[in-house]
């Protein structure tokens, strides 16, 4: 959860190099606009992304919760909100034979309003 955490902090964001050691080589995102994103894209992409500023919106994360899927697999799913806009998120993590955590899959679905804290587990 912290590492989740990470991704979302504007500092994190904004550094390709910060934001690459989070996300796992194979990872792919299908993003609340339906797009499909590799590692390369989204280290790319990221410090121009929506919350990657210190003064500018940022992602408030609500309702966070995990599940241990296999040993070195961990699910996430949790709610956002940023800009008035809100998602449900839902994240793997697997763990690498350093240690490290990283994010190999994300998705975001796009919701009308706020979901309350049982939708976005």
């Amino acid at each position: 959860m912290a590492a989740e955490l990470r991704l979302l902090d504007p500092s994190v964001r904004s550094s390709r190099s910060l934001a690459g050691s989070l996300l796992d080589p194979d990872f792919v995102e299908v993003g609340a606009s339906g797009r499909r994103w590799t590692y390369e894209e989204m280290v790319s992409a990221l410090p121009e992304m929506q919350g990657a500023v210190d003064d500018g919106p940022r992602y408030e994360p609500s309702g966070m919760a995990g599940t241990r899927l296999a040993p070195g697999l961990v699910h996430l799913t949790y709610a956002t909100r940023i800009d008035g806009r809100h998602a449900l998120r839902s994240s793997l993590w697997r763990r690498h034979t350093d240690g490290t955590w990283r994010m190999y899959y994300h998705q975001a679905t796009p919701v009308p309003q706020p979901p309350d804290r049982s939708e976005a587990q």
